[in-house]
């Protein structure tokens, strides 16, 4: 019976530490951001090659050289592109993403507006050039050339051309946007009339602050920084921390793979072509909090009169797993070649699980059509699926229950002899067919699967802004009336009541305190979090009522045939 409850009081002690610290981590005061104008962000020196990589590409003779770099009062107008899915904002200085507005998704603090990806605050934004002599970067000074800027009614694609001419040298930046996708298109064409041969690579990087973005990740500890993946080394995550110290591992060089910069429920990735060489960075810039993340990837040599091209694929928008798993197929298959790009979804320690949870979700949802009705159904199912586990647990404490007033008859009478009490209890428990450790065991085999639920809630993009009925309009929120919590609240207290009272006071006392600190806690919980764990308690609440019912008429039965 003490193992028992000792294993119980251990299970609620580590659940009470992680919300305690998801708790404090939303409850945290915001750090204030740096004012920055949106014109003129922070930036920094352009990436080089290695000499290694950038001999794959030299013409003999020939080095790679860094452009001249435009005034930094040079004035720069802002190109608005409107999409079916996002507005972005791009500047004429150095042709860089500096804005991008998604229209499908809320910001986090002014719900009548749509969430920035790209902005100022943060100083977040794609950037890109060329390295090689006389080419430009993204300090240099574009001209726009006319066009179309909103996709029309039945248009497909559109194209942002801007180019840049220097010493001969013309250089045109395409960004082509797509109906339907967050894909944006960045191609580099180089047409060379310098009289000298040109050896050029091609840089993208996104560059941002390391603060954690507002409402988001704060609510929980979700990874907020750069991210990459390749073949050799699969998913890895940078530490902004570790970038500050200088101490920051990563593979550098490889033939695949992408660069991200991730945040709670969105992303951005640079995606180059399959099979082309490239190279890795992660950098902080000097005296200030912001980092840059990117790869540089070479360009085929251009003759003199002749030209040449890069592609690469940017992705900035939500973290749909639907989505991510279309852009991880090969470039035959309708893709982009981003293997390992759902990984960016953070599914916390237990994505083996929780991925195949999300994806009965979203099956779910397909068929009733609201995120709230499919968690329910969701949860329900887990239920049935461990029935057996939990009638098990369910039976072993309606026991222990009907045993408790003859255990504590038998701590009066043995209180002073532990031996005795011990040899007592089993004899007890073997009479009466108990397994003290039997409620146990099915709690402890079910903890990963609903840790696992928890964390594919709380990573899904899908819940974002998603209603469900009547007061609630966003699952990833709290709760706004604390309804949830409440009821929460209440069918904890039912559940202690029906299980048998420790016979330590202080065990006790300790089973009585769960339900209100655990609610206290889980008022600021997003809703869809909470609308599982209350119905979840409250088909607990049902069949543990049924078999403690049950195996009570029972043993009133037994005694009455007795007699």
């Amino acid at each position: 019976m003490d193992n028992k409850r000792l294993v119980l009081l251990l299970i609620f002690s580590f659940s009470l530490v992680m919300l305690w610290d998801a708790w404090q981590k939303y409850n945290q005061p915001p750090v204030p951001a740096q004012t920055q104008v949106a014109a003129a962000p922070a930036s920094g020196s352009v990436p080089a090659p290695t000499s290694t990589t950038a001999a794959k590409a030299v013409v003999p003779g020939q080095t790679a050289a860094v452009a001249a770099v435009t005034p930094a009062d040079a004035k720069a107008d802002v190109v608005t592109i409107k999409t079916d899915l996002f507005t972005a904002s791009i500047s004429t200085l150095g042709g860089d993403i500096v804005g991008l507005d998604l229209s499908k998704y809320k910001s986090v603090t002014d719900k009548d507006k749509p969430f920035s990806l790209f902005e100022a605050k943060h100083q977040y934004l794609a950037q890109s050039g060329l390295i090689g002599d006389g080419l430009p970067n993204h300090k240099t000074r574009f001209t726009a050339v006319k066009g179309a800027r909103e996709l029309g009614a039945d248009d497909k694609t559109l194209q942002l051309r801007l180019e840049s001419v220097t010493g001969g040298i013309k250089v045109a930046k395409i960004y082509t946007f797509t109906r339907g996708s967050y894909l944006i298109g960045v191609t580099h064409e180089i047409e060379n009339g310098s009289g000298k041969d040109l050896a050029p690579h091609a840089y993208f990087q996104l560059q941002r602050d390391t603060e954690t973005p507002e409402g988001e990740s704060s609510t929980v500890s979700t990874f907020t920084g750069p991210a990459l993946y390749t073949e050799q080394e699969k998913f890895q995550k940078v530490e902004f921390k570790d970038i500050e110290k200088g101490k920051a591992k990563f593979v550098e060089k490889a033939d695949n793979g992408w660069m991200a910069m991730v945040q709670h429920y969105f992303v951005s990735a640079w995606v180059p072509e399959e099979k082309l060489p490239r190279e890795f960075f992660v950098r902080k810039l000097d005296g200030t909090s912001v980092v840059t993340a990117g790869l540089i990837v070479p360009i085929p040599p251009v003759a003199t009169g002749a030209k040449a091209s890069q592609s690469v694929s940017l992705f900035a928008g939500p973290q749909i797993q639907s989505t991510l798993d279309q852009l991880a197929k090969p470039v035959a298959e309708g893709g982009i070649g981003a293997k390992g790009l759902p990984l960016v979804v953070d599914y916390g320690w237990l994505t083996i699980v929780a991925a195949p949870i999300f994806w009965c979700l979203e099956v779910i949802h397909k068929l009733v059509g609201n995120w709230g009705w499919a968690i329910i159904i969701l949860t329900i199912f887990i239920k049935l699926l461990f029935f057996p586990l939990s009638a098990a647990s369910y039976k072993s404490m309606a026991k222990m229950k009907a045993v408790t007033p003859r255990l504590n008859a038998l701590k009066e009478r043995y209180g002073d002899d532990k031996q005795k009490l011990n040899t007592e209890m089993m004899n007890l428990y073997k009479s009466e067919k108990i397994n003290p450790l039997g409620g146990c065991l099915p709690i402890v085999i079910q903890i990963p699967v609903f840790i696992a639920l928890y964390w594919a809630l709380l990573g899904a993009v899908e819940m974002r802004d998603a209603p469900w009925t009547l007061w609630i309009h966003d699952l990833s929120s709290k709760d706004p009336y604390f309804v949830l919590p409440i009821i929460m609240v209440i069918t904890m207290f039912i559940q202690t009541k029906l299980n048998p009272t420790p016979p330590d006071p202080i065990q006790a006392k300790v089973m009585l305190l769960m339900p209100i600190i655990f609610g206290a806690m889980f008022l600021f919980f997003p809703a869809g979090l909470v609308l599982y764990w209350v119905v979840n308690n409250i088909l607990s609440i049902a069949q543990q009522w049924q078999i403690t019912r049950m195996i009570e008429s029972g043993g009133k039965a037994a005694n009455d045939a007795k007699a």
